[in-house]
């Protein structure tokens, strides 16, 4: 049974005979005639609708043409029917079916074309990589990430607040999502043993900068920064309880390892953090608490959409970015310290020289830029946008970060008899300029200054 369209006509196909007068002068007449005109264009075309494509015809060709030289008979091409203007494109059928391989690489430059089109700008390309993911290989697209932090910039308003910042930060840290019920439960716990110390230092945290007055609350600051220590504070009772290897000796006098129990470790070190303070760790002890976290728990407060995304964000950073900042001897920032004098002498040795001659080392002015990764310099927005840059390039190089603000200064610090009065707060953040400078003097530090730059927070 043939599939014909004349078939899959709604009406009966009408007679090829001529109108009559009486057809004619009925108000149908018109339709009538339209009817008659298909009918005949169909049966006309039908038999060419039912033959063969040009491609398929054409493919037919060259296989007789290659099988007559063998039998050196031409072939005998039938003549191509002519189609009407009304004649149909060629269907996906028709085409020649490529090599399978090819196919596929050819579906996946199309996925990600159409994933990723060659004219999209930065701004969509980010929320791309934010909602859906790398799309091929991830240190790959981590590179392309970063590259894109540096060149383009995070898309924020005036305020600094940007609907991405917070997940690009997430992801840059490579921080695991958490349930908002994990964070409540450590809310339900209580004051932790820094509580009192927290407590002391949230309420003058960024004080005079009105735009985190407005968004943060000073409750939602002491939340996170209480959660936090509750985690630290955890850590650091697993890492003392944990059973270790001690050399003792067996029942024949030799020696071998032995697991200590908790009671011989606590007996070997005991802790030396206090009940109502964890801040007063020793100096190879992890603590729970500094004064100095609050500012730098603020910026993540400030551009998280929530309490939990910004606890998750802060408690890897401070576990992981720079755990020897939070250290009861802070002794992560005394080492970044030095590092400051050792690359501003490097990238600017009149200026360093010019510090020391007035005994002005940079644990008298730089410490709070060290501790808090420049945030407690204003602008917040400022800030978020260098934290971008530090958080896709490795914190390590909020040092040389330190130093392109010196380096901003240099004019002014150069004919000022008296720099300390200038270094007692530093001037207001450029962030672009700052990373200019940064990027720029990277190239002068050596490579064994750059590695204890990588190694001086841990």
């Amino acid at each position: 049974m043939t599939n014909s369209p004349i078939k899959q006509a709604p009406h009966p196909v009408p007679s090829t005979a001529a109108p009559t007068d009486q057809q004619l002068r009925s108000p149908k007449s018109s339709r009538s005639l339209r009817k008659l005109h298909s009918a005949h264009q169909l049966s006309a075309n039908y038999a060419a609708l039912n033959t063969p494509s040009l491609i398929s015809q054409q493919r037919q060709q060259q296989q007789r043409s290659t099988s007559s030289a063998h039998n050196n008979q031409a072939p005998q091409i039938p003549p191509l029917p002519a189609f009407s203007s009304h004649h149909r494109t060629r269907s996906n059928s028709d085409a020649i079916v490529p090599n399978p391989a090819s196919n596929a690489v050819a579906t996946r430059r199309a996925i990600a074309s159409k994933k990723n089109p060659p004219n999209q700008n930065p701004r969509e390309e980010l929320e791309g990589l934010v909602r859906q993911g790398p799309q091929g290989d991830v240190p790959t697209e981590l590179s392309r990430l970063r590259h894109l932090v540096l060149c383009e910039g995070l898309y924020a308003d005036s305020d600094g607040m940007s609907q991405i910042r917070i997940y690009i930060w997430l992801i840059l840290l490579n921080a695991s999502a958490i349930s908002t019920d994990s964070y409540l439960e450590l809310i339900r716990r209580g004051a932790s043993p820094a509580y009192s110390k927290i407590r002391n230092d949230t309420f003058r945290t960024l004080a005079t900068n009105p735009l985190f007055k407005r968004r943060v609350s000073e409750a939602s600051l002491i939340r996170l920064l209480n959660a936090v220590a509750w985690k630290l504070h955890d850590a650091k009772i697993e890492k003392l309880t944990e059973p270790t290897m001690v050399n003792a000796a067996n029942e024949r006098g030799s020696p071998e390892l032995q697991h200590a129990s908790p009671v011989i470790k606590h007996a070997q070190g005991p802790p030396t953090t206090t009940a109502t303070d964890g801040s007063e760790a020793g100096g190879t002890e992890p603590g729970i608490y500094v004064q100095g976290m609050n500012v730098l728990c603020a910026p993540f407060l400030y551009a998280a959409r929530s309490e939990a995304e910004a606890f998750v964000a802060f408690q890897v950073f401070v576990t992981k970015e720079c755990p020897g900042y939070v250290r009861g001897a802070m002794d992560g920032v005394h080492k970044g310290l030095a590092l400051v004098d050792k690359c501003l002498a490097i990238v600017d040795p009149k200026l360093s020289s010019y510090l020391q001659a007035k005994h002005m080392k940079a644990e008298l002015y730089a410490f709070a830029s060290v501790l808090t990764m420049c945030a407690c310099t204003p602008p917040l927005p400022e800030v978020l946008q260098l934290w971008d840059f530090l958080f896709a390039y490795g914190s390590h190089l909020n040092i040389l970060c330190i130093c392109a603000q010196l380096v901003i200064m240099r004019e002014t610090l150069l004919t000022s008899p008296s720099p300390t009065k200038l270094l007692r707060s530093f001037p207001p953040l450029q962030a672009k300029l700052i990373i200019e400078i940064t990027v720029s003097n990277l190239r002068k530090i050596p490579a064994d200054i750059y590695e204890e730059l990588v190694h001086h927070a841990e």
